[in-house]
């Protein structure tokens, strides 16, 4: 069922990107100092895609050419309209350099059909072609035919257009120097869409920008999303009931959300798409960059940066700063994420001071291995501060474990404990207090954990108040020991950092809240537990049987300081960040029907433990 498209709809498109147009800059006019011209390039199978190039007005000198390739638009069309900012930041447009902007292959004014996360093809065979292929070919355009390019590319992007960069690397034109994914997609079954075979509720309305076909190049929107008439997320969903029940809002037309139905494993339909496992060799040199606190995309920043550092010898470097998704492209000058603040001008300092520095040195310098960026440039959470590390994970990180003990308290010592809690699909656990209705989520990833902390569905175990600052940086591996009365469960684990009863307010902090014994999340992550032993091949759980689940959360450079504390909650429900799991097996939870939802009783054990990476004194 498709609905009225707003005239917003345009900028929730590109709200998963975050376009650097809708920053502003005052003195420097683009039309005044760029030639603009757009243009088709033809890819190696005859489809053409639509290319729009900014050109210096100053001809004196060669410049090199940065790329992005987006699925979210290259607009503004038309050769007399210009965008308020191009390029990577305003340091680079001011500078001089080529900015190209592509649609891919079946998305708005490029011809050719959609593939959402087209597979790589490796080996291709003549007109074979794909996302890495159609770059190649378009850089090969660009640097025959592009006036006054220097011979050297780079393409960046955020979201999906990261993705789209990290495809370059992959067979990569000997002329493409420099490359920056930043927060791009790495695999669709563990960024954005699914996190551990759960499925992400929170963007199902995002499926309307992936999921529908265009009939040809187009300068408007050909997709809707869907309009629910109610601001209260948790409401909507909780009312709807099974996920089949929202067929009704995407239909047969929707591709992407067939898909997601008919393919709730991970199996070759997903693999195919994944990108992290083809990035053998790289030679670019990488600079992938992050945010800690992005709440779509950190599995595939990781997973990117530690790939290349595994399998390549080029020059490869990772950024990730106190940012939700896509903040370091802003001018912001203060930065919070949700009610918590880290710091002024952390996104400016970085535009000017790191990416176009990596830029600058590999496009118009010499493009040697010295640069003066550490290899990891990790901003601390705790400390507000950035570290800088000459490996990642850092080589002073030693494991500290932590046992989910007795009286609620984390423990150097396994117990005997069984603590037990009743999971009801009738009313899970919020992901957040907020009343709101999101296109995707972004500020719970800071979120107070008090209003969890004190549910009886809530598991919370915590340290004593710290003597001393303890500085985590690294992964975070939790290792449960569970039981239900059912046959299916998700588990839920999230590390948070308990503020001082002194602790002062931020300007950002909301009216309803306090930062005095605030239960600030530094991370958190879920494994659906049918994938306990394999995303590929999910099984029941045996009912009251004691049984292992392992999962990794995401890493973390975060200082937990003197007089706070440190805690964990475990939980089954997180909703609708995630959607219900009925707590009875089924084959196929998009297919599950309501009798399938049942109340369980969920136990942990006392031999439950978290590993955390510390760093040694």
């Amino acid at each position: 069922m498709k609905v009225m498209q707003t005239p917003l709809m345009f900028l929730i498109s590109l709200f998963l990107s975050v376009p650097l147009f809708s920053q502003s800059t005052q003195k420097f006019e683009i039309s005044e100092n760029y030639d603009k011209q757009e243009v088709y390039i033809t890819m190696r199978d005859g489809v053409k895609l639509h290319t729009t190039i900014y050109s210096p007005k100053d001809t004196s000198k060669e410049y090199p050419i940065i790329m992005q390739r987006t699925p979210y638009s290259s607009r503004p069309y038309g050769t007399d309209q210009f965008r308020s900012l191009i390029g990577p930041n305003k340091y680079l447009m001011e500078e001089g350099n080529i900015i190209v902007y592509q649609d891919v292959r079946g998305r708005w004014m490029s011809e050719g059909t959609y593939d959402n996360m087209r597979a790589y093809i490796p080996n291709k065979k003549r007109k074979q072609s794909d996302e890495a292929s159609d770059t190649y070919d378009t850089i090969e355009w660009l640097i025959k035919n592009a006036k006054n390019n220097n011979g050297r590319v780079g393409t960046w992007g955020i979201s999906y257009p990261g993705h789209y960069a990290v495809m370059s690397l992959i067979d990569a034109h000997p002329a493409l120097k420099a490359v920056s994914p930043q927060a791009g997609i790495g695999d669709f079954f563990f960024d954005d869409f699914h996190h551990n075979g759960a499925y992400l509720l929170s963007y199902w309305r995002a499926t309307a920008l992936f999921g529908y076909d265009k009939d040809g190049p187009t300068t408007e929107a050909w997709y809707e999303l869907p309009e629910l008439g109610i601001q209260d997320q948790y409401q909507f969903f909780l009312d709807i009931g099974p996920l089949s029940n929202l067929d009704k809002y995407y239909g047969e037309d929707n591709i992407f959300w067939q898909q997601l139905k008919e393919h709730p494993n991970y199996d070759e339909f997903w693999k195919s798409r994944g990108v992290i496992q083809h990035l053998n060799d790289v030679k670019p040199a990488v600079m992938t960059v992050g945010g800690l606190f992005d709440a779509e995309d950190l599995y595939g920043p990781f997973e990117t940066y530690k790939t290349i550092e595994k399998t390549g010898d080029n020059y490869n470097i990772m950024v990730f700063g106190p940012w939700s998704h896509g903040d370091w492209a802003r001018q912001t000058e203060r930065q919070a994420v949700g009610n918590v603040y880290f710091g002024d001008n952390i996104s400016e300092d970085y535009q000017r001071n790191v990416e176009t520095k990596f830029f600058n040195h590999f496009l118009k310098g010499s493009a040697s291995k010295e640069l003066a960026l550490p290899d990891a440039y990790m901003y601390d959470t705790g400390n507000r501060e950035w570290d800088s590390y000459d490996s990642w994970p850092p080589k002073n990180a030693v494991k500290k474990t932590y046992y989910l003990g007795e009286d609620q308290k984390l423990s150097d010592q396994a117990s005997n404990t069984e603590i037990s809690f009743v999971s009801d699909p009738e009313k899970p656990v919020p992901y957040s207090e907020d009343i709101k209705m999101v296109f995707t989520p972004r500020k719970y990833m800071t979120d107070d954990q008090r209003f969890a902390a004190r549910r009886p569905d809530v598991l919370v175990f915590e340290t004593p108040v710290l003597e001393k600052d303890m500085t985590m940086a690294g992964a975070i591996e939790a290792h449960l020991k569970v039981a239900t009365t059912g046959t299916a469960a998700d588990w839920v684990v999230k590390v948070i950092d308990v503020y001082p009863p002194d602790a002062e307010d931020f300007e950002e902090t909301q009216d309803h809240l306090k930062m005095s014994n605030y239960h600030m999340m530094v991370r958190s992550e879920v494994l659906r537990g049918r994938f306990r032993n394999s995303f590929e091949n999910p099984e029941p759980f045996d009912a009251n049987k004691k049984t292992d689940v392992s999962f990794n959360l995401q890493d973390i450079n975060h200082t937990f300081k003197k007089g706070h504390k440190l805690q964990i909650q475990v939980q089954s429900t997180w909703f609708p960040l995630i959607d219900l799991n009925p707590q009875t097996y089924v084959p196929n939870i998009f297919l599950a029907e309501e009798k399938d939802f049942t109340k369980q009783t969920h136990t942990l054990y006392g031999d439950s433990f978290i590993n955390f990476s510390v760093l040694e004194n």
